[in-house]
């Protein structure tokens, strides 16, 4: 026995001494790319290393339930400032000893948890609980673990029970069977989600490589192969998919919401509409949903390495049954252009943008751009008189399509500097002569718009093309590009931020945000997250410029219709009625945290605030609107002879016509009318 505990024990050093070396390989590759090509390297300094480290155990330990105090002391003391030195020497032991730690306290509480199990709970026993908007230092002794858990099972045993029920008698009635049954499913769903960490090897890896690369910017990271085809896959209009849609229920249970009749999933001819998706396997490991990340079933469903998948299902509380799908390329229908119109008074041309999709993988030239153009032309055959281009919640994509689209809506003359890591300005012109469209332009924003959706944007702004409606963009003016790390690497890539762009005035929205020339309030605008919020984000600056550009339209034409669109806005019922419920989430996230009696009486009283406040956002309705809103000739043609499609397009088509951003939109159009 001994003899094969110490050839265990060589196996697995000689095992962590390897993945070690490999570790700091892949680092040292990383930082010689940063070094030589990101658009502001930093130095690898004590800076860096507490940056790693602190990132790297808030990810580990976000509640501060699995280190110690003692644990982490010796850890910070040894690598919070050093972990910059043990890089350079090639030194990554420093990962073997944190994993060995931290799959330890995994291993104990997974002892922990199944003697919980066990017990019989007091609920009636005194106790309190306190929440944290922020991450907190780690505070736990080795004599705190057991009271520790305890207090938050039973916290999450109590906040499930409320859940279930907005009658309170009816949850004392059948509080026993109840708090069983609860306390059993999430003690089960830890301790499974627990063996998946256990399990999960090249994950701390790959966050290290991350927290290294953030430390430069929020946007360079680093990606295996699987991860960079799963993101180019998602600025493509066409790509391998199962072809189906799911959604969580009120048990966070995985439900199939939807299934596209062109997808593999529907062909199988075995699942419907509402199966429960209870695990997922790739042929290789299997992913238990109910204690498993999002993330991680995302990622299984999403790489197209996985081109086989099967999927275990539930239906209607029966019998589980196996279903393997292989998948095939299908058009993302939720990621493609399309238009409508809208007729009111005069008739108005309506673009969806989702994202800039660009053909990545490619050569033929298809993307975003052209899809623009296209629904244009058939708009503009049924006679519009103005256009509103809508990139509510457009992420960005390909800087590519955006520099395209850009010109297609100006006559002529520069569109952007571009600087990189030599500080060389580059001036990025009119890829064509004359517009596409000449006449009224409104564009539609939000804080969810970011990126080639910022820089598309503030061009059309900055020449007086358009006028930009919404609430304030995402901030970012940087451009990344995927890199190898090495020339014939193909499985270790760099998402690296080469380039800052600015406007042609020389200023910048990085950090800021594209500011619309009207604001419109938006429910839950003042929590998204924001370029600012990164800590390593860059900075807002302006730069000289001595470009001329003409602008499209005079600027007091624009003032004099973004004063009457704001006096507008301060009478209008349904926006102030915005800025109230804003002003409750406001107050809620806000709200000094104290500490929580853990009774059902208090837990009830603190979820019935929760879901009062978000019922009144459900069952908010608008001063009732009904817009015209239809579908152009050769869209309507198209959709007689591509029936499936009739859904999707009539979900969209109703989604409009009670929109009153675009409301808005239309009258600043005919205002634009009016006043030339």
């Amino acid at each position: 026995m001994k003899k094969l505990l110490l050839v265990f024990l060589l196996t697995t050093f000689s095992l962590l001494g390897q993945n070690d070396t490999k570790t700091c390989e892949i680092l040292s590759k990383i930082n010689n790319l940063i070094q030589s090509e990101h658009y502001q390297p930093k130095p690898i300094d004590d800076s860096l290393s507490v940056f790693v480290f602190d990132r790297f155990i808030d990810e580990l330990d976000p509640s501060r339930n699995i280190f110690l105090k003692s644990e982490y002391n010796i850890l910070s003391q040894k690598y919070r400032l050093n972990i910059d030195n043990l890089i350079q020497d090639k030194n990554c032991t420093f990962l073997s000893d944190i994993s060995k730690i931290y799959k330890n306290d995994l291993l104990r509480n997974k002892a922990i948890l199944e003697k919980i199990d066990r017990e019989i709970f007091n609920y009636e026993l005194k106790d309190t609980i306190r929440f944290y908007k922020k991450a907190f230092p780690i505070y736990m002794l080795d004599t705190q673990v057991e009271k520790v858990w305890r207090k938050k099972i039973k916290y999450e045993v109590l906040d499930d029970i409320v859940q279930k029920s907005k009658n309170l008698d009816s949850i004392r009635a059948n509080f026993n069977s109840l708090a069983t049954l609860s306390k059993n499913t999430i003690i089960q769903n830890e301790l499974c989600r627990i063996n998946s960490l256990l399990q999960n090897e090249s994950g701390l890896q790959e966050s290290l490589y991350n927290h290294f690369c953030n430390y430069f910017d929020p946007h360079t990271s680093y990606f295996s192969d699987d991860s960079k085809s799963n993101f180019v896959a998602s600025l493509s209009k066409e790509h391998l998919s199962i072809g189906l849609n799911i959604s969580i229920n009120e048990k966070s249970e995985i439900i199939i919401d939807e299934l596209d009749p062109n997808g593999p999933a529907f062909h199988s001819g075995k699942i419907k509409k509402g199966d429960q998706i209870i695990s997922i396997s790739n042929l290789k490991e299997t992913l238990v949903v109910s204690c498993t990340t999002l993330e991680s079933i995302s990622n299984m469903i999403l790489s197209e390495v996985n081109k086989k998948i099967i999927l275990t299902l539930r239906r209607s509380s029966g019998k589980n049954f196996e279903v393997l799908i292989e998948k095939q390329i299908i058009k993302d229908e939720e990621n493609i252009v399309y238009s409508f119109i809208i007729e009111k008074e005069i008739k108005i041309g309506y673009i969806k943008i989702p994202s800039f999709y660009s053909d990545f993988e490619g050569n033929s030239g298809k993307g975003c751009a052209q899809d623009v153009v296209k629904e244009v032309i058939k708009l503009q055959k049924d006679n519009i008189k103005g256009l509103v281009i809508d990139l509510v919640d457009n992420g960005g994509g390909s800087m590519e399509e955006a520099i395209k689209l850009a010109g297609m809506f100006i006559d002529y003359g520069p569109i952007s500097l571009v600087i990189d890591n030599k500080k060389s300005p580059l001036v990025i012109d009119d890829p064509y002569k004359g517009m596409i469209y000449k006449d009224p332009l409104v564009i539609l924003i939000n804080g969810n718009s970011a990126s080639a959706s910022e820089f598309f944007a503030s061009i059309l702004q900055d020449y007086h093309r358009a006028l930009l409606i919404g609430s304030t963009t995402l901030g970012k003016a940087t451009m990344q590009t995927i890199v190898p790390l090495e020339e014939n690497d193909t499985e270790n890539f760099l998402k690296i931020t080469i380039n800052k762009f600015y406007r042609v005035t020389g200023k910048s929205h990085q950090s800021l945000g594209v500011i619309p020339n009207v604001l419109l309030p938006e429910i839950y605008e003042t929590i998204f997250q924001k370029e600012s919020n990164f800590s390593t984000a860059f900075k807002n600056d302006s730069i000289e410029t001595f470009i001329k550009f003409k602008p499209h339209a005079k600027n007091n034409l624009i003032q004099k219709i973004s004063e009457k669109s704001r006096l507008r806005i301060t009478k209008n019922s349904y926006f102030n009625t915005i800025r109230t419920l804003n002003k409750k989430i406001d107050d809620l996230v806000n709200e000094q945290k104290k500490e929580l009696p853990m009774t059902i009486d208090m837990i009830f009283e603190e979820q019935n605030k929760i879901s009062a406040l978000w019922e009144e956002i459900n069952s908010f309705n608008s001063e009732r609107i009904d817009l015209n809103v239809y579908n152009s000739n050769l869209n309507t043609f198209h959709l007689s002879i591509h029936p499936s499609e009739n859904l999707k397009n009539q979900f969209q088509l109703n989604a409009l016509k009670t929109n009153q951003y675009l409301n808005e939109a239309i009258t600043i159009i005919k205002d634009f009318s009016s006043l030339k």
